[in-house]
């Protein structure tokens, strides 16, 4: 008995030793989609991109970079496997992006009430000052606009940036909808940092994989798993469950008094 015992426990080393790592880059400063309790990075990214990968036969490292942009930045280069990522034409000469949706995420514009900012098209955007996290992109003419007129402040966290909004320093946050209503539900000083109706954009986050890594050929096993987890509903899931653990644990300080 001991002997198969033995065995069995040979086999299943031996197949933990066989999967593969994959590296998978994340910034997590993004609630719902990726966040840090201050222990591990948590959130609906890294819970898919672990279940889609381990259900491919891959071990996830998760690598946690001081900004956005190193993370896109190592993935062009090949020191990063995967990362999530809206596709841009710039993005592609360096990533492979799924054809399947991770999530459908609408890009908008908190402002001050203090402060009124006036949208209505993108042109608009240039009579102002806003900020962004280093590396975001939010489309071609966006991105041109930036370039043209040098109207945005760049910092590489997201408190800092709702913080230079509520002091006014800067007039708008260009962030996708959820994540920053998400944000400032429980942010002191932030009664007043409302998100325009008006919406920027709709974006797609997709799963990026780097043409140098290995798993660039592996793209139609990739989309054929992302789509079963989001016809199943898992996606979806994934979502709900991470934005209750984030409200659960911006409340517990205050629960816990």
């Amino acid at each position: 008995m001991w002997r198969l015992f033995a065995l069995l426990l040979g086999l299943v080393a031996h197949s933990t030793m066989a999967a593969e790592k994959i590296r998978y880059c994340d910034y997590p400063v993004y609630p719902p989609i990726s966040w840090s309790d201050g222990k591990q990075v948590r959130g609906l990214a890294p819970s898919v991109v672990k279940n889609l990968f381990e259900k491919l036969g891959y071990e996830v490292d998760i690598i946690v970079l001081g900004n956005w942009k190193r993370c896109l930045l190592d993935a062009a280069e090949g020191r990063v496997d995967v990362v999530l990522a809206y596709n841009t034409a710039q993005r592609e000469q360096s990533m492979m992006f799924s054809t399947v949706p991770v999530l459908r995420e609408e890009v908008a514009l908190f402002i001050n009430r203090q402060r009124p900012v006036k949208f209505e098209r993108l042109e608009d955007l240039a009579h102002y000052r806003g900020g962004l996290l280093f590396g975001e992109s939010y489309g071609v003419e966006f991105d041109r606009l930036v370039a043209q007129h040098q109207n945005i402040e760049w910092v590489s966290d997201s408190r800092q940036n709702f913080g230079k909004l509520i002091r006014g320093r800067i007039d708008f946050i260009t962030s996708e909808r959820r994540t920053g209503e998400l944000y400032v539900e429980n942010l002191p000083g932030a009664q007043d940092i409302v998100a325009l109706p008006t919406s920027l954009s709709v974006d797609y986050l997709r799963i990026a994989v780097s043409r140098r890594s290995p798993l660039a050929s592996r793209m139609p096993d990739i989309d054929a798993q992302l789509k079963r987890m989001v016809d199943a509903g898992e996606v979806e899931r994934l979502l709900d469950e991470s934005e209750v653990t984030y409200r659960d644990m911006i409340n517990l300080p205050a629960n816990s008094k």
